[in-house]
């Protein structure tokens, strides 16, 4: 506790207080005074150098345990700290420090900001380089079975994510609109497909316009996809662009970065349980914002799948066609596959190769066509 000594003044108050010189973690009882005349705050350690702090220099440190207190500290000795409790001698100070409500200054802001910038420039790397190429050696070695696990537990999260009211979205099925959606893979997959699973597909009653691929060998379909498309083959085409994800592993590297670089930013912001890494991923893979490369190696596989099977791919050009016309290049379906490469591109290409087969055969009947469209009546 300060103390006031006997025969002290109003203009030169002294008095004991906790001091901790900076240097070492000890607390010292120290003798001060406050000099108005030398404008200063004069500290005595019982074991070292007298201290003289202008009173011009002086900060206050807030103390939230004890708001009683003072906490001093120095412009030139920003690590020292004086506590003085004595109530007299606190309206001293805070008649005389002029600035002491001020903040510190920053002392060497060059390598502050240095330090900052190196920083940034780790996140980056980390984010943007490491991650990216972590994720993709590490895609190759994943298990099959990992990687269908992830895909598993990806798809619910995504069901609770579109639901409402705390109940997730639900799939479509009827036994004949699930007969023509198998008939139509079965058609793609031809003699086989080399891929280290089975390819599954699947609808989810939601009127969102689009498709994607998970990893493990999903492949998922909207209810708004069926409901927009207006034959069989534009959803084969779909279909066939989409197996072209699942063949290259695209889903499980976008998983695998996304969660990598999600993990390190979680980490860095506070959000150690993860909540917006799982968020985000499941936007990503809705959106499947794939590279140029990726998106454009999807569509070869897809077109080599159609003509395989002898389904035309210039309906995947027709349905992107509609939908720019209907809802414009920047909305629902056509969105999805917009970037990469440019909408125009890809409907004059798969236009090309539909060119290619004389007498292409449907993907399904009409009635094998109507029972899909109504797989989630």
């Amino acid at each position: 506790m300060t103390i006031i000594s006997v025969g002290a003044t109003p203009s030169r108050p002294e008095g004991f207080a906790d001091f901790i010189d900076g240097r070492t973690a000890r607390v010292q009882r120290v003798e001060f005074e406050i000099n108005e005349n030398a404008s200063c705050l004069t500290i005595k350690p019982p074991e070292a150098p007298v201290e003289n702090w202008p009173l011009s220099e002086l900060r206050e440190i807030p103390d939230q345990a004890d708001t009683s207190a003072l906490v001093l500290t120095s412009t030139q000795r920003a690590l020292a700290r004086l506590t003085i409790t004595d109530e007299v001698t606190i309206a001293v100070v805070r008649r005389r420090a002029p600035k002491l409500s001020k903040r510190q200054p920053v002392h060497g802001k060059g390598r502050v900001l240095a330090w900052a910038g190196a920083a940034v420039a780790a996140v980056f790397a980390i984010v943007f380089l490491l991650v990216p190429v972590m994720a993709d050696q590490l895609a190759r070695f994943l298990p099959a079975r990992g990687e269908q696990a992830l895909g598993e537990a990806t798809l619910e999260q995504i069901q609770t994510a579109l639901g409402s009211d705390m109940f997730p979205v639900g799939f479509c099925s009827t036994p004949e609109g699930d007969e023509a959606l198998q008939k139509m893979l079965v058609r793609l997959e031809g003699e086989g497909l080399d891929l280290p699973y089975p390819v599954t597909v699947s609808v989810l009653d939601h009127d969102m316009i689009n498709a994607f691929a998970l990893p493990g060998g999903q492949v998922v379909f909207f209810r708004g996809m069926l409901d927009e498309a207006e034959s069989p083959d534009e959803i084969a085409a779909v279909f066939a662009h989409e197996i072209g994800h699942v063949a290259a592993r695209d889903p499980t590297r976008m998983a695998l970065r996304s969660a990598g670089s999600l993990g390190v930013l979680g980490l860095l912001f506070g959000d150690f349980a993860g909540g917006a890494v799982v968020l985000f991923l499941v936007e990503q893979l809705i959106q499947a914002d794939y590279s140029r490369e990726a998106e454009a190696a999807a569509d070869d596989y897809g077109v080599d799948l159609l003509l395989k099977a002898n389904i035309d791919p210039a309906a995947l050009g027709t349905l992107f066609q509609n939908l720019l016309d209907r809802y414009g290049d920047q909305e629902g379906f056509a969105a999805h596959f917009a970037s990469h490469p440019a909408l125009g591109d890809r409907i004059a290409v798969s236009r090309e190769a539909g060119a290619q087969l004389t007498a292409p055969d449907p993907s399904l009947t009409e009635d094998e066509w109507q029972n899909l469209k109504e797989i989630c009546d």
